[in-house]
């Protein structure tokens, strides 16, 4: 591995050449590859959607939490739950041929499309949740299944749709996450049991249905993290800035968001099956030790 020193000070870190870091570590990648990895990499630390929705505002959305209703809670995860209830059954049932073809995905049309139902949500205020949060993730879902079918996955496969409902759990990263909890890796690892089981529990079905115990287990799953994203989408539409226009504002932020985690999802699943998941993890995690 090849490093630069940095100055003349032996307490000064050494600059890493990360071309030299995947070159040793990784010599079957080709160029074009290796540049695959390192996008996938500055995709999946973008900064979570809490410090872009704050930088958005110009507020701390910890002041849009103390202004939500009491019940908030209960009624964002009943929300949050039912919206993935849904898109669980648009993956099972149709995302195999209504998104079937590998053409460019077009991000900013389901941008603008996320802003037009954030405008209204913005408009009625928390009493809209439960109407436009299951439009919003449905539009989430369609996006990144254009986005896993532009990098060559094939939606006719379960485990791909299965892979385009992994994206909702990967929330990103604050600055007060616990790494060892929410990265990358570990949100996978943390699915890979619920996903595997649904995998073994529906496919091969004549009538796959997303109330099968394995199914709801792994909405369940989801839910627990992707609960947390939507509450912080919902705190930040509570402070008081310009209403429709801050929902709108603020759903981009959040389609955004996911098209960003589904990009680098999907182009390092590209890079698993040709290369294997423990190699490519290995080089993924040498360049996070070595930014």
């Amino acid at each position: 591995m090849t490093t630069t020193p940095s100055s003349s000070d032996p307490a000064t870190p050494p600059v890493i050449d990360v071309e030299a870091v995947l070159v040793d570590e990784g010599a079957t990648l080709d160029p074009q590859e290796r540049a695959d990895l390192l996008r996938a990499r500055a995709l999946l630390q973008t900064p979570g959607v809490a410090v872009r929705f704050a930088n958005l505002l110009g507020a701390p959305i910890e002041k849009g939490f103390r202004l939500l209703p009491s019940g908030a809670s209960r009624l964002i995860h009943r929300a949050t739950r039912s919206a993935l209830q849904r898109a669980l059954g648009l993956a099972l049932h149709s995302l195999g041929q209504a998104d079937a073809k590998p053409e460019p995905p077009d991000n900013r049309l389901h941008r603008w499309m996320a802003g037009a139902s954030g405008a209204v949500g913005g408009a009625f205020g928390f009493a809209a949740l439960a109407v436009e949060l299951p439009i919003s993730t449905t539009l989430i879902l369609r996006s990144i299944a254009q986005i896993a079918a532009s990098q060559g996955h094939d939606l006719a496969s379960l485990e791909t749709r299965l892979a385009c409902l992994e994206v909702f759990a990967l929330g990103g990263q604050t600055s007060t996450d616990n790494a060892a909890e929410t990265s990358y890796w570990a949100v996978r690892a943390a699915l890979a049991k619920v996903v595997t089981e649904a995998l073994g529990s529906l496919a091969g079905r004549s009538a796959i249905t997303e109330t099968a115990p394995a199914a709801v287990r792994l909405v369940t799953s989801l839910a627990s993290r992707f609960g947390v994203v939507v509450s912080e989408q919902v705190a930040a539409k509570a402070v008081p800035v310009l209403g429709a226009a801050a929902g709108a504002a603020i759903n981009v932020v959040f389609m955004d968001h996911f098209q960003r985690m589904a990009e680098g999802h999907f182009i390092l699943k590209r890079l698993e099956q040709r290369h294997g998941t423990r190699a490519i993890r290995r080089l993924y995690e040498t360049l996070h030790a070595h930014p």
